[in-house]
């Protein structure tokens, strides 16, 4: 019986389920059952990769603002590796709310994405074919008391910038786990933010990101051998 093409997971145990059958596969393995046609590469199907995955687990959200398993409140994660088994990038999060600051982190939405997250692994060292590309296995993961601590006051941080109009201060190095930076498919997709003066600009839209140091010692931790 085929896992693909399933309705959406009735709890976790049947995700990570669905999810663990997936690994061992390659990209093209998992695409031809789900009838879908491999991108020759990324530049122009950026996210393929992830809306595959999730296609193949039954995920729903689409492009609402929930979780991709709504039901379970779990988000799903990509997470290119390189060859030597360390993430290749960054982990895009979510949006950074520049103007209708949230007004707490036990609230915000970047908490509610990471409260539980689906994490696989999938190859992606330079000069392997998209279509080779296989899925390890997964980690359903909720930051523990010491990562939630830190999170929140990277958030916090960072979040007191964007309120107080220091958005053009922020580079990539604040952030001990997340990073703002911004997230734009070109220079003129602007949109509104908070200017030294507390008048409203024009700038790039921003996105928190997972720093690659983080989910490395998060991979480090869970599969050591």
């Amino acid at each position: 019986m085929t896992i693909f093409s399933l309705p959406p997971p009735a709890n976790e145990s049947e995700l990570l389920a669905r999810a663990q059958a997936l690994a061992g596969s390659s990209l093209e393995q998992i695409a031809a059952r789900l009838d879908r046609r491999v991108p020759q590469d990324l530049r122009r199907a950026k996210g393929w990769v992830g809306e595959l995955l999730e296609l193949a687990l039954g995920a729903t959200s689409g492009s609402q603002a929930v979780p991709d398993f709504p039901a379970l409140g779990v988000e799903m994660k990509t997470l290119p590796l390189q060859a030597d088994g360390r993430p290749k990038e960054s982990t895009y999060v979510c949006t950074v709310p520049l103007t209708d600051s949230e007004a707490c982190w036990e609230t915000s939405w970047i908490r509610r994405k990471l409260n539980r997250v689906l994490w696989l692994p999938v190859e992606a060292q330079a000069g392997m074919p998209l279509s080779v590309r296989r899925v390890g296995m997964p980690l359903l993961w909720s930051p523990n008391s010491e990562e939630e601590a830190i999170l929140r006051a990277d958030w916090e941080e960072l979040m007191d910038m964007v309120c107080l109009g220091e958005l053009e201060m922020i580079t990539a190095h604040y952030g001990v786990y997340l990073q703002i930076r911004p997230k734009a498919a070109n220079g003129h997709a602007l949109c509104e933010g908070i200017g030294e003066d507390g008048a409203r600009i024009r700038t790039l839209p921003r996105g928190f990101y997972l720093r690659s140091s983080f989910t490395a010692a998060l991979l480090g931790r869970y599969y050591a051998t």
